[in-house]
């Protein structure tokens, strides 16, 4: 596996479309076996997609990103980990080990749809909650509050929020009181048209009625989350016929691809002699979740 981190000095460069680095790592199950600088040679924003499917870069991680950055990297089949920060080689490890959780398409200032801004990015998603997927941060469903009109979005969840680009901070935790995602620990409100179905259900329905200043509890049963688990979801496969398997261990992350190319993340869920057991489920599906959000502001 190929993984390309957007970078500048040691760190993921924070705006997609603007990187003037990428640093390429090549992957052998869990280990990186080789590092290597690229130039952008002043090419952004959708551009760098077909730049990084030159290099057979099966994933992306960067910071803030837009939604036409998104489509143009998922058109060369290339899954995004967005919403990082940090140390890019920690990054990496990060998301080697399951901990490194994607905002989605989380720029809220550039409307063109490659986060180029320069004034930050927040968070939306791609279409869920992502906590160690592609599918947002937690609590998100889809698309970025700030990268279109809200007018443009119909609304489906009614209430005084309805229609009106929210920030909030909000973290997540399981019933067992493991935290899977926090604005809070990216020091950085998610914002979003509320109302309109960006986020899961019950995150959406629940922050349509809050005010300004107002904290609020929730428990979200699995089907006003991420739905129950699907077991055809489940893959199951001859070592043979995936080269390199074999290397593979319970718990690790990789990125396959389906009879028409397009790539899609998975986890090793069990292994053995002859077999190995890919779930491609979203990690939190099945699963009731918890968040407490804190609205911190609304734009009409």
């Amino acid at each position: 596996m190929r993984i390309a981190v957007t970078y500048e000095d040691g760190l993921v460069f924070q705006h997609f479309g603007k990187t003037k680095e990428f640093k390429i790592y090549e992957v052998d199950g869990n280990e990186i076996e080789n590092c290597e600088l690229i130039t952008t040679d002043g090419e952004g924003h959708e551009a760098l997609a077909p730049l990084l499917s030159e290099y057979d870069i099966d994933v992306v991680i960067c910071g803030g990103l837009g939604e036409g950055a998104k489509n143009a990297l998922a058109e060369e089949g290339i899954h995004v980990i967005s919403g990082a920060t940090g140390d890019a080689n920690q990054a990496v490890k990060d998301f080697l080990s399951g901990n490194l959780t994607s905002e989605g398409v989380n720029c809220d200032h550039h409307k063109d749809g490659g986060c180029g801004s320069d004034e930050g990015c927040s968070c939306g998603s791609d279409d869920g909650c992502g906590c160690g997927s592609d599918e947002g941060c937690g609590g998100c469903g889809g698309g970025c509050g700030g990268c279109m009109d809200p007018k443009s979005r119909p609304i489906i969840f009614e209430g005084p929020n309805a229609g009106k680009v929210v920030s909030v901070h909000y973290t997540g935790t399981l019933d067992d009181g493991t935290k899977f995602d926090s604005s809070y620990d990216r020091n950085e409100p998610l914002q979003f048209v509320c109302g309109t179905g960006m986020m899961i259900a019950g995150f959406d329905k629940a922050v349509v009625e809050m005010t300004v200043g107002e904290t609020k509890e929730i428990h979200l049963l699995p089907e006003e989350a991420y739905g129950e688990r699907d077991p055809k979801a489940i893959l199951k496969v001859e070592q043979s016929e995936i080269p390199g398997s074999e290397k593979l261990s319970i718990g690790d992350h990789i990125v396959l691809s389906n009879s028409y190319g397009q790539r899609f993340p998975v986890v090793v869920s069990e292994k053995d002699d002859t077999m190995i057991t890919f779930d491609a489920n979203h990690e939190l599906a099945g699963k009731a979740l918890n968040f407490k959000i804190e609205l911190v502001s609304i734009e009409d």
